[in-house]
């Protein structure tokens, strides 16, 4: 079996709390990723820690709905949830770069996910196993592709950060 987490990175001209502005706005993940087709907040949810979310994923063999926990929500850094509460983690880190941000998703299949996964599915366990994993190796470089696209693109409230001219050379 292939590994269980599996992370990458894209750079945006953006600054770190835009990017999470962006990325922790889940009624906008329909925008972005190439399964959840649209995600929205629990009633009275703010996306603070402890919040709860459901997302309705698509792909041509099937149509479902998770709730999700947000774990991690802190502003420029980090927004992270749990699928089920217990199930498989997703994050989003943001670290300042010289030219704005490098965003970093990564996917986490977690210990309860894979027993509930071997209940639920008996002997296919492991061949849904591989294709989830499958599926995050292959939408987390075209989920970033389409978030830098879009924080770059000036048209979602998020502001570009302007790339350093020589002349900004003579004010650091």
């Amino acid at each position: 079996m292939s590994a269980l987490t599996h992370a990458a990175s894209v750079v945006v001209a953006a600054s770190p709390e835009e990017v999470y502005d962006l990325v922790s706005d889940v009624t906008r993940t329909g925008e972005w990723s190439p399964v959840c087709r649209s995600c929205w907040w629990d009633e009275g949810a703010t996306g603070a820690v402890g919040d709860w979310f459901t997302g309705r994923n698509e792909t041509p063999d099937r149509t479902w709905e998770t709730r999700s926990q947000v774990v991690t929500a802190d502003r420029g850094r980090e927004f992270a949830w749990v699928v089920g509460g217990t199930l498989v983690r997703w994050a989003f880190t943001m670290e300042p770069v010289e030219s704005g941000t490098r965003l970093t998703e990564s996917w986490e299949f977690l210990p309860a996910g894979l027993a509930r996964f071997a209940e639920r599915f008996g002997d296919d366990a492991e061949r849904q196993v591989e294709d989830r994993t499958r599926a995050a190796h292959e939408g987390i470089p075209a989920t970033l592709a389409a978030v830098k696209r879009i924080a770059e693109s000036g048209r979602t409230g998020v502001a570009r950060v302007r790339e350093p001219s020589p002349s900004d050379s003579s004010s650091r």
